[in-house]
């Protein structure tokens, strides 16, 4: 492991936001203060993992406020790489970046997995990001691979990709045959990537086919999505429309939104259909429209949770919603999506959400949900919100200095 890195760029602002304990305000611009805070509280990361002598992957605090380290096939492992990608991006220093490729490549055997769906993060947030914002053109392959393994989950005759197995363990309990997460939109990404990458149309057209059931059969009259999803693999007939994160089968799982909103907006992106646009619209609608909306846009982590105002909220999903704000914006630029995101924005870099340096885990964003019904992850820090709120910076900061697209 390589001796701590001093982050030249922004060292000297570095030092003012020691002295002023982090509070927003101390630099004139908003996305470059949240860029150096966000670096000098993630160095208590890197200094935590320089001690221990080998990479080790935080993904949140535990109930007695130690930090919980993931393994390589956790779905949440590529997210710290890709924070560090976006910090150094963020503050233009390349030493942030030279970790961000030493941590993505401990992520190597991930991009072969078949046994889950989520591939598609890991090597998304990781080797993507590599090789989109650090040049490392040799990163390509991962994705591709990633795609190839996703590409085993996919099932022709239900026309998606399956997201979890059902042999074993609480999702066999369920009684399910396939089931398809709204999460997996999420995936799709990589596989868009992989079609680019090597002019196989096989990737896209399986992430199309994918895309399209889910909107088909996803979503409710409201435009609200079901969780989870169960198909017969060989029919594709619906079998159960379920939850397993939210409050209820019913109910609107907040992330379970933002992923829809980000998901059909990447697959506009790639595939220039405004079906998938005029989607996602519909589901930023119902978001900004549903009653519990809090005033700072950040959600309760179910927006049918019975005791709101009492519940949980989960920056994690403002985080992911913002950022695919930015993105939307750009397709419909009067559409006042800018506006909304940079007020999720203003509000997770208040002090409500956003932690001093030095204190929870060293992670930027508090108050995020992982499942309240699995009694997991409540009231937490978690590396994905941070990630999303990271790349919600950076599309802004593109889009103050006048960018048109983002990619």
């Amino acid at each position: 492991m390589k001796a701590p890195i001093l982050y030249g760029t922004a060292m000297a602002a570095l030092a003012i936001l020691a002295t002023s304990c982090g509070r927003a305000g101390q630099a004139t611009d908003f996305v470059s203060e949240n860029a150096v805070y966000a670096a000098e509280q993630y160095r208590g990361h890197l200094q935590i993992i320089d001690s221990v002598g080998h990479f080790i992957n935080p993904r949140t605090v535990n109930p007695d406020g130690s930090t919980w380290y993931v393994p390589v096939d956790d779905w949440c492992s590529g997210f710290f790489p890709g924070c560090l990608w976006y910090i150094g991006e963020l503050n233009n220093d390349e030493s942030w970046k030279e970790r961000a490729a030493s941590y993505t490549e401990t992520l190597d055997t991930a991009q072969y997995l078949t046994w889950h769906h989520d591939v598609g993060f890991i090597i998304g947030s990781s080797y993507l990001n590599g090789y989109r914002l650090g040049g490392h053109d040799e990163y390509a392959s991962a994705v591709v691979n990633a795609a190839r393994s996703l590409s085993t989950r996919f099932r022709p005759g239900a026309g998606v990709i399956q997201s979890w197995n059902v042999d074993s363990g609480w999702q066999s309990e369920r009684g399910w045959a396939c089931p398809v997460i709204i999460d997996n939109m999420m995936n799709l990404e990589v596989m868009f990537e992989a079609s680019r990458l090597t002019n196989d149309s096989t990737y896209y057209n399986i992430a199309v086919a994918h895309a399209n059931t889910t909107k088909d059969n996803h979503f409710r009259s409201n435009n609200s999505c079901y969780h989870v999803v169960d198909y017969d693999p060989q029919t594709g007939e619906v079998r159960k429309r379920q939850t397993a994160q939210g409050y209820a089968d019913e109910s609107s799982w907040a992330r379970g939104q933002a992923w829809a909103l980000y998901g059909y907006t990447m697959c506009y992106r790639y595939t220039g259909d405004k079906a998938y646009l005029d989607h996602a619209v519909k589901v930023c609608d119902m978001i900004f429209s549903d009653p519990s909306m809090p005033e700072d846009l950040v959600p309760y982590w179910d927006y049918n949770a019975p005791n709101i105002p009492s519940e949980p909220r989960d920056a994690s999903a403002a985080a992911c919603t913002a950022s695919a704000l930015y993105e939307m914006s750009t397709y419909l630029p009067e559409g006042g999506y800018k506006e909304k995101a940079d007020k999720i924005l203003e509000s997770l870099a208040s002090p409500a959400y956003r932690a001093e340096i030095g204190t929870n885990g060293h992670f930027l964003l508090m108050h995020s949900v992982g499942s309240i019904p699995h009694g997991h992850e409540i009231d937490v820090p978690i590396n994905y919100a941070d990630y999303y709120f990271l790349e919600a910076l950076l599309r802004k900061r593109k889009l103050d200095e006048g960018a048109v697209k983002l990619f």
